[in-house]
């Protein structure tokens, strides 16, 4: 029976309801009780027929039916209690019913029971994939001015690239997705002439490279290399430039296609091929720079993100965007130069824009190359106006510029003289006695209305400004001329000479501040050591260093660098760090300990390692 006659024949309403079908007051009043007191009630017209339940038998009867009779046993509708009889709705109802849950259930049960997914199903959904591209292309190409001769054969399309969605939870089929050429035929959907189909594409090629996709290193290759011999990179850069991001559909899919690329960088092979796309570079830093009010988007945001992971993954990727074709060190200055005034919303996109962007120039100045372009865009000079600023507005980016600033001066004569040059020597060292004890008795006569971030300074930024000094000592141009008293700037070695004059004035409060903080690092480092060698197991030599270096070794070693170019090349802050170490008990060794056991980490191999190896031994002999 069609369930539209079943309807018709029940004339049951569209919304079922459960009404009762006697008011309960008018059965109430309809009955009364017998005048000899019996609890049968009779009918009110009269008649000397007793109503309601039959009596119990007279004694010594049988047993038999009495009361009113049950309802029809129904296990379907009843509670355990028996309190409720029925559903209240008629024979002829529930057959309805029941024929609408059989009916409604029966499309879920057949997802539930889809055929296994293995390289069988692969082959039949991979064929009926490339059957629907055929199909609508020739449709497309035979009805171009009439959508509507070709619209279904799209639709078919859409359902069957949302169905390769579930690849995703078998990347054991990866290879053999590539194998049957499906790969490439998914990828060169993305130059559709329907966005919305390109759209999807890349949907589900972000999805099939996601990072939570348990695919082995072999598998999620078999995948990405086909990607990119399909030119999937150049494809998803002709994307950008055709969608619309004004739009919705068209913003989401930028944000996925930057995902896939964030996806694709996960192996260092990968990015450093996507590295090479030079038009894929061109467009990350023209999205980044592009101009949006009033906050940042998610996709400008997205885009200073992909540049940050690219420069983090390969030297070739820093040397190509720090090259004169992209110069993409002065374009990420003149990004940051607003926040010197400004803060980014707590939380917000621009917030982790404006942290990318300093990555990403942190990472393009480890690079020789990127040190030179770094200078020449007067990058010192913006970060030391950073830093400078007692605007409250803006401290959001000190730390990141005090770190920027560390990079770049290391191993980099180029950039420490600029430094000097620049007048950075007050703003670095007001920095590290900010907050110092004997520099506020110093200055008690000065005015002390400062914001509390510009007076005090983080354990972050006092280990990047041991980093400066101790990039300063190590490639500033020595000379041997007279004591730093009587050495004008004009002399050769002037800088350095300056930067020692630091360490000197005002009673040696530098040094003694440097002092300061070995101890506290030295009990730290030390306090770890004999928990270490407390402890029952053997633990993992990697395990123990890296306990070491967060309890400031790293930091400790810096100063001890420090402290140990100050004794060689300072006769007065020789004597001093003497005198301050005896009052706890010690001597020049415990410098020279620290500068050993440095050495034993140096990397030999590299010609860095093999300076810094040459630069310590030196120094030891002055400690000795």
């Amino acid at each position: 029976m069609n369930v539209d006659e079943l309807f018709q024949q029940a004339g049951v309403p569209s919304k079922r309801k459960l009404n009762p079908i006697r008011d309960p007051n008018h059965i109430y009043k309809s009955v009364k009780l017998s005048s000899n007191g019996s609890r049968h009630a009779q009918a009110e017209d009269g008649d000397n027929t007793e109503a309601g339940p039959a009596p119990p038998p007279e004694d010594g009867e049988d047993d038999g039916d009495y009361g009113p009779s049950a309802p029809p046993i129904d296990d379907d509708g009843d509670d355990e209690e028996g309190r409720f009889f029925g559903g209240g709705i008629t024979a002829q109802e529930k057959q309805i019913l029941d024929f609408m849950d059989s009916n409604t259930a029966a499309p879920a049960d057949d997802l539930l029971t889809t055929d296994k997914i293995d390289r069988s199903w692969l082959k039949k959904t991979a064929l009926n994939f490339e059957k629907r591209i055929t199909r609508n292309a020739e449709l497309r190409a035979r009805h171009e001015d009439d959508p509507s001769k070709f619209i279904d054969s799209e639709a078919d399309l859409d359902a069957s690239i949302k169905a390769l969605s579930i690849l995703s939870e078998h990347p054991e089929l990866y290879a053999d997705f590539a194998r049957l050429g499906c790969v490439s035929s998914l990828v060169s959907l993305l130059a559709h002439e329907n966005t919305d189909i390109a759209i999807d594409a890349v949907e589900i090629i972000n999805e099939l490279t996601d990072e939570d996709v348990a695919a082995s290193d072999e598998q999620f290759s078999s995948l990405t290399d086909a990607l990119l011999e399909a030119d999937l990179l150049g494809l998803l850069v002709s994307n950008f430039s055709r969608l619309d991001e004004q739009h919705e559909a068209d913003r989401t899919g930028v944000y996925h296609a930057l995902s896939i690329i964030e996806n694709l960088c996960s192996r260092r092979e990968t990015a450093d091929q996507i590295g090479k796309h030079t038009e894929l570079l061109e467009w990350l830093l023209s999205r980044a720079k592009k101009s949006e009010s009033p906050t940042v988007s998610q996709n400008k945001q997205y885009a200073a993100e992909i540049l940050a992971i690219l420069v983090q993954s390969s030297p070739a990727n820093r040397r190509r965007l720090a090259s004169d074709e992209l110069n993409a060190v002065d374009t990420l200055l003149t990004l940051i130069a607003p926040y010197r005034r400004r803060d980014p919303e707590r939380g917000s996109f621009e917030e982790e824009y404006m942290e990318n962007l300093f990555e990403c120039l942190t990472c393009l100045v480890d690079e020789q190359l990127g040190k030179t372009k770094f200078v020449e865009a007067e990058g010192v000079e913006l970060c030391l106006l950073i830093l400078s600023s007692s605007d409250i507005k803006g401290k959001l980016s000190k730390p990141a510029c005090l770190r920027l600033l560390d990079h770049a001066a290391s191993f980099s004569s180029e950039v420490c003289l600029k430094i000097v040059e620049a007048g950075g020597l007050k703003t670095l060292f007001t920095l590290f006695m900010s907050g110092d004890k004997s520099s506020d008795k110093d200055n008690n006569n000065k005015k002390k209305k400062k914001d509390k971030a510009t007076t005090t300074i983080s354990k972050q930024d006092t280990e990047h400004l041991l980093g400066i000094f101790a990039s300063m000592l190590r490639h500033l141009p020595a000379t041997s001329s007279p004591p730093p008293s009587s050495v004008t700037d004009e002399t050769s070695g002037a800088e350095r000479i300056r930067l020692l004059a630091k360490f000197v004035e005002k009673d040696y409060a530098k040094t003694s501040k440097l002092i300061r903080l070995r101890r506290e690092y030295a009990a730290r480092v030390s306090q770890v050591d004999e928990a270490i060698k407390a402890e029952d197991f053997d633990e993992d030599e990697d395990e123990a260093f890296s306990r070491r270096l967060d309890a400031g070794l790293f930091c400790l070693q810096t100063i001890d660098v420090i402290l140990a170019w100050l004794i060689a090349e300072d006769t007065g802050c020789r004597a001093k760090i003497r005198e301050l170490l005896k009052d706890r008990d010690e001597d020049f060794g415990v410098l020279a300990k620290t500068l050993r056991e440095q050495m034993e980490g140096v990397d030999g191999e590299t010609e860095e390692g093999r300076d810094t190896g040459e630069m310590l031994k030196a120094l030891l002999e002055f400690l000795e």
